[in-house]
């Protein structure tokens, strides 16, 4: 892909050191579209690279601190999360819910034109019926961004994330979606997704400033059928 420097996008990427994350930043990087890769992060990462720019931010109930490295960005992949079960209820609620908000108020102050790709999940729940908090709770993250006035807004909601890379499994409903992966991917092909062609899309969407006809939001069917295409022009 041949693309002009004047063409290409400074991404930033949350969430960098997750299993969706993690391969959004080395796809933004090895992206030629990607000019600056700016990985909002915790912690310093243990990788060097000529378009690689760490900020480390703790707080993300606060994100002002970050409104000048979010200025002047052409998008931004949002992977943050956490675990039902890892946190308590209330924390996972924080994470789930405001983290992404705080976030996106203050891109969109700083970077008004940016595009945001948002990692939701499979199920979630805009009405607040679902008996599930995590549904509830995507879905309350979702409406809120969809109310922020993104020019582009693309919402993902993954099925089953096969972790492409052996990790410690969250629980043991993942150890076992993880052992019987070869099987299920063949019977519920639309079911499950790689963590890097997940990442792939998240990414691609929002450098190459391109509108998908059937978004904002993406089941998982449409996130294989969008990784298929992804691979097939690179």
């Amino acid at each position: 892909m041949n693309v002009s420097k004047q063409d290409q996008a400074r991404l930033v990427i949350v969430g960098a050191t997750g299993m969706v994350g993690g391969y959004a930043l080395r796809y933004a990087l090895d992206h030629p579209a990607v000019k600056s890769a700016t990985a909002i992060v915790r912690r310093k990462l243990d990788i060097s690279h000529p378009k690689l720019n760490e900020v480390v931010h703790q707080d993300f109930a606060d994100c002002s601190a970050l409104a000048e490295a979010l200025s002047a960005q052409d998008g931004a992949v949002f992977c943050l999360g956490a675990y039902t079960g890892a946190v308590s209820d209330a924390e996972l609620r924080t994470i789930t819910v405001d983290y992404p908000i705080e976030f996106a108020r203050v891109l969109h102050a700083s970077s008004p034109g940016a595009a945001f790709s948002f990692l939701s999940g499979s199920g979630a729940d805009p009405t607040g019926r679902s008996r599930m908090p995590f549904a509830c709770y995507k879905g309350e993250a979702e409406t809120a961004l969809l109310a922020a006035g993104f020019p582009r807004l693309y919402i993902f909601r993954p099925a089953y994330i096969y972790p492409v890379e052996p990790r410690k499994e969250p629980n043991f409903s993942y150890r076992l979606l993880r052992a019987i992966y070869p099987a299920f991917r063949v019977l519920f092909p639309n079911q499950v997704i790689r963590s890097d062609d997940l990442a792939r899309v998240m990414v691609d969407v929002a450098v190459r400033r391109t509108d998908e006809t059937r978004g904002p939001v993406f089941e998982n069917r449409d996130i294989r059928a969008m990784a298929q295409r992804v691979i097939a022009t690179r």
